[in-house]
């Protein structure tokens, strides 16, 4: 593990010497995945991509990386999917169950995409392990790691190619000192 890594434990999360408030799957942690059960999953995860509302978020607001989610896009969940697990822009029309990421409520107005079972997706291993906005403080997600909205955008903007999203069970992170702070 390494000091620039996201790592989320039950306990929150902590990034470039910050400890961070965060919320994780009401199936809690699992080292065996399936589609639907509401965990998420153990291991280190590239960070592969970040979209983002821009009809909510300032362009400006992110890095040159991020992408737009469009109002058709969409995030395929259904195993029997031949593009199961992955990104489905501008589908409108899918013949397979997928989630739509083009939302009412804030939860991907900034989302960090994970390479969790991608490219090569395992059926029914899962899908769709973001980074995005959480609900409420530390109310679960369906699988995925959330954070406050303020937090989210701190961390995508400290992001660097090698970064990753490190998922533990076993550590609890402890707050950090004011000098680790720095």
């Amino acid at each position: 593990m390494k000091r620039t890594d996201l790592v989320v434990t039950p306990w929150g999360a902590r990034f470039r010497g910050r400890y961070i408030p965060c919320a994780i799957g009401h199936g809690g942690l699992t080292c065996d995945k399936r589609e639907g059960d509401g965990a998420t999953p153990l291991g280190t995860h590239r960070l592969i991509g970040l979209l983002y509302r821009p009809d909510r978020i300032a362009r400006a607001a992110l890095p040159d990386w991020a992408r737009p989610i469009g109002p058709f896009d969409r995030w395929s969940d259904d195993p029997r999917d031949p593009e199961y697990n992955h990104y489905l822009p501008g589908a409108a029309a899918h013949r397979y169950r997928s989630e739509v990421l083009h939302r009412a409520d804030p939860l991907y107005d900034v989302v960090l995409l994970t390479d969790w079972n991608w490219p090569f997706a395992q059926k029914g291993k899962g899908s769709a392990i973001f980074v995005h906005s959480w609900r409420k403080p530390r109310h679960p997600t369906e699988g995925c790691a959330g954070f406050a909205r303020q937090d989210l955008l701190w961390i995508v903007n400290r992001l660097r190619p090698a970064d990753r999203l490190v998922i533990r069970g076993s550590t609890m992170i402890s707050v950090p000192t004011a000098r680790e702070r720095i």
